[in-house]
């Protein structure tokens, strides 16, 4: 009894060695089975081993989406921005074929016109759906008066390009002008048919189209024909091409041949004019 006690520390010590030793000799050894001990260990641990795998897995996939987000945060903003740019590129591509008749009209009549044209931007219009006032980005500075021609490259016949009439300068200030064109209720304009050389006036536009009337009752005149400005006093440059007859109208003798008129101007779409100095 006084042995056990004297060395009860080193008996237990030397215990728990020799089974440490004998459990390390058995795992150690291939086996194909778990002992008892093993599998009751391992159904004791295995449901937290579960749980905690969970909970880590779980943790790894919150940081792992919040990552993820923040990389498709950056891709949208990315993909945003290209789509930007690609729209933007698709309206100038618009924008040029929108305007490719207009810029081959003015290349070809810049070959050949006789007069010094001055270029200018149309800057503003006055509300509604016609360009009968407008505001162009040229002026004083820039060589331009008061009751200059204002006109636009038109293809009158195929392959053939002229100055069309658009209208006049009415105010002018250092680098800006105003133009009224010939659609506006205030415009009066003399013409002739090339085909008869038979004069007139317009004296109205309604929607963007011409009316005038022809100063002989029997001028042979028919739809079809192709006015131009006559110069009569002097508002406006001679033989620029005004447009052409779509219909004519006599409901008596004894009164005035009226005739109505489609522009060679398109006044919808103006963007960009000439200026002759008169």
């Amino acid at each position: 009894m006084f042995f056990f006690k004297k060395y009860k520390d080193r008996m237990i010590v030397t215990a728990v060695a020799i089974i440490l030793i004998i459990i390390i000799g058995v795992t150690s050894s291939e086996r194909m089975s778990l002992t008892g001990v093993e599998k009751f260990i391992g159904n004791i641990f295995s449901p937290i081993q579960k749980v905690f795998y969970n909970i880590g897995k779980k943790t790894s996939d919150f940081f792992g989406s919040i990552k993820d987000i923040a990389n498709l945060k950056e891709e949208n903003e990315n993909l945003r921005i290209k789509i930007i740019q690609l729209e933007e590129e698709n309206r100038n591509y618009e924008d040029l074929i929108g305007k490719s008749d207009y810029l081959k009209n003015e290349a070809e009549l810049m070959k050949h016109t006789n007069y010094k044209l001055i270029s200018a931007q149309v800057t503003g219009k006055e509300p509604g759906n016609w360009f009968d006032r407008f505001t162009i980005d040229k002026g004083l500075k820039d060589g331009i008066k008061k009751g200059d021609t204002v006109i636009q490259a038109v293809e009158t016949e195929k392959g053939i390009v002229q100055e069309g009439i658009v209208g006049r300068i009415a105010e002018v200030g250092d680098n800006w002008s105003k133009v009224i064109s010939i659609i506006d209720e205030n415009s009066k304009i003399s013409f002739k048919a090339i085909r008869t050389q038979n004069g007139g006036m317009i004296s109205d536009s309604v929607d963007g189209k011409l009316t005038g009337y022809l100063f002989d009752t029997k001028a042979d005149v028919m739809k079809g024909d192709k006015l131009y400005t006559s110069g009569l006093g002097g508002i406006f440059v001679k033989d620029l091409y005004l447009g052409e007859i779509t219909d004519v109208v006599k409901k008596d003798e004894n009164l005035m041949k009226n005739i109505y008129i489609e522009p060679a101007v398109d006044f919808k779409k103006l963007y960009k004019v000439f200026i002759i100095s008169n």
